[in-house]
C-alpha cells in the first residue's frame, strides 16, 4: 500500500525512532534467518523437490489471500501496532515450528504463518511514515529500506554459520528468539494518538486502478521479477551450492554477495540510473543481467563461480524491483495510491507463490538445472515485455521510490 504521512502535529523523539528501528530490524532477521538453509533443510525431511517447490511458495500463498485484508483491516481501525505486534508474534511462531517439527507438514504450516507475518508488513511502512512531515515520505521510506535490508542481510548472514555449527533446528531457535525479542519490544512503538487517518481500499478505486496500463504492466513484471528471486536466492541456489561442495557456513558468505550489491543497487537505481538512461531501459538491463546469471548457475563448477553469479544477481535484481514500484504508483492520482499500492503488493505475492512451485516440480523433472533455467527463461521474458511496452509509454518523469520484497 501507498504511505500517507501523518500531519505535521505528531513529531516522534529519537527514543521513538530507536525502538520502531530495532523491532524492524527483528522483523526481517526473524523471518529470513532460516531461508539460506529452508530448501536443504526441507529435503532432509523427506520431501521431493516438488513438495520442497511447494514449501518455499507457501510463503507467496497466504500472500496472495490475506495480505490485502489485513491492509484494508488495518485502515479501517486506524491502527498499526496490533498488526505490527501479529506480524511479530506469527514471524516468531513459524521458526518455532519449524524447530519442534521434523515433519513436511509441519514444515509447510511454518512457512504458510510465515507468509501471514509478512503480510503485516504494509502497517510497519504506514506507521514509519506517520514519525515524519508530509513531505517526508521519500525520507522515511529509504530509511525503513535500509533496516529491510540490514535485518535481512543480519538473518540471512547468521544462518550458514549457525547451521554449521550447531545444525539446522539452531537457526529456527534463533529465528524464533529473535522475533519474541522483537514482539516484547514493539509494546513500546508509539502509534499517534487517534490513530493514522487513511481512507481504507475501496472496491470501486481497486477497480479504477486495475484499469491503469502502467500499473497492470509493473504488476506483471514485479511477478516474473519475484518469482525469479523466490527461485535463486530465496529458493533452489543454496541447495546447488551444497550440491557443488559448498557448506553450511559457506551459504553465509553467498547470501551476503547477494545481499550487499542488491541493497546498494536498489539505493541508487531511482537516483541516479533510470534519470539518466530511463526507466524502462535499466529495468529491461536488469532483467536480462538476472536471465544470464541465473542460467548460468547449473553451469557453474565451484562454489567461488556461483558466489560471483550471485553477486551479479543481486546487483541486477536491484535494477529492477525498485523501479517496478515506481511504476506502479508513478501515474494514479495521489488519493489512489493507497489502493494502487495494496493490488500491486497482493499480485507481485503470486510470484513468491508460483516461481518456486513450478521451478521445483521441474526440478524433480530435470534435477535443479530444469528450475534455474525456468527462472532464466522467466526474467528473459520479462525483459522483452518491458521492451514491447516501453514503446507503446509515453514519457513520463521518474518518480523516485524504495522497495523491498516480503
Amino acid at each position: 500500500m501507498s504511505i500517507d504521512a501523518q500531519t505535521d502535529s505528531f513529531r516522534a523523539t529519537p527514543r521513538i525512532h530507536a525502538v520502531f528501528m530495532i523491532v524492524t530490524l527483528c522483523y526481517w532477521a526473524s523471518l529470513y534467518t532460516y531461508v539460506p538453509i529452508l530448501a536443504p533443510y526441507v529435503e532432509t525431511l523427506g520431501a521431493s523437490y516438488t513438495l520442497v517447490g511447494m514449501v518455499l511458495g507457501s510463503y507467496g500463498l497466504v500472500q496472495i489471500l490475506v495480505r490485502l485484508p489485513l491492509g484494508i483491516g488495518s485502515d479501517r481501525m486506524k491502527k498499526r501496532k496490533p498488526f505490527i505486534l501479529l506480524g511479530m508474534l506469527t514471524g516468531a511462531l513459524s521458526c518455532l515450528l519449524f524447530a519442534v517439527t521434523d515433519h513436511i507438514g509441519g514444515a509447510l504450516t511454518a512457512r504458510a504463518i510465515a507468509g501471514v507475518s509478512a503480510s503485516t508488513w504494509v502497517a510497519f511502512t504506514v506507521l514509519y511514515a506517520a514519525y515524519f512531515g508530509k513531505h517526508e515520505t521519500s525520507r522515511a521510506m529509504g530509511i525503513i529500506s535500509f533496516a529491510t535490508a540490514a535485518g535481512q542481510l543480519v538473518g540471512m548472514g547468521a544462518s550458514g554459520i549457525l547451521a554449521e555449527r550447531f545444525g539446522d533446528k539452531a537457526t529456527f531457535w534463533a529465528g524464533g528468539a529473535i522475533g519474541l525479542i522483537g514482539m516484547l519490544v514493539a509494546f513500546a512503538v508509539t502509534e499517534p494518538k487517534g490513530g493514522i487517518d487513511r481512507t481504507p481500499i475501496r472496491a470501486r478505486d481497486l477497480a479504477q486502478v486495475v484499469k491503469e496500463p502502467t500499473v497492470i504492466r509493473a504488476s506483471v513484471l514485479s511477478i516474473l521479477a519475484h518469482s525469479v528471486l523466490f527461485i535463486t536466492m530465496f529458493g533452489f541456489t543454496p541447495s546447488y551450492a551444497l550440491e557443488i561442495g559448498a557448506s553450511k557456513e559457506h551459504l553465509t558468505w553467498l547470501s551476503v554477495a547477494f545481499m550487499v550489491p542488491h541493497a546498494v543497487l536498489a539505493y541508487i537505481t531511482g537516483r541516479y540510473l533510470a534519470p539518466k538512461f530511463g526507466i524502462w531501459q535499466v529495468i529491461a538491463f536488469g532483467f536480462v543481467s538476472s536471465s544470464i546469471c541465473t542460467l548460468l548457475i547449473p553451469l557453474t563448477p565451484s562454489f567461488p563461480w556461483l558466489t560471483a553469479t550471485q553477486a551479479l544477481n543481486g546487483a541486477a535484481q536491484g535494477l529492477h524491483l525498485p523501479l517496478l514500484l515506481t511504476l506502479a504508483i508513478q501515474d494514479i492520482a495521489s488519493e489512489k495510491r493507497a489502493t494502487a499500492m495494496g493490488f500491486y503488493q497482493a499480485v507481485y505475492a503470486i510470484g513468491m507463490f508460483f516461481g518456486p512451485f513450478l521451478a521445483g516440480s521441474l526440478n524433480q523433472l530435470a534435477g535443479l538445472s530444469g528450475g534455474f533455467v525456468f527462472g532464466g527463461a522467466l526474467a528473459l521474458a520479462a525483459a522483452a515485455m518491458t521492451l514491447l511496452w516501453k514503446k507503446r509509454q509515453p514519457a513520463a518523469s521518474l518518480e523516485t521510490g524504495n522497495v523491498h520484497r516480503g
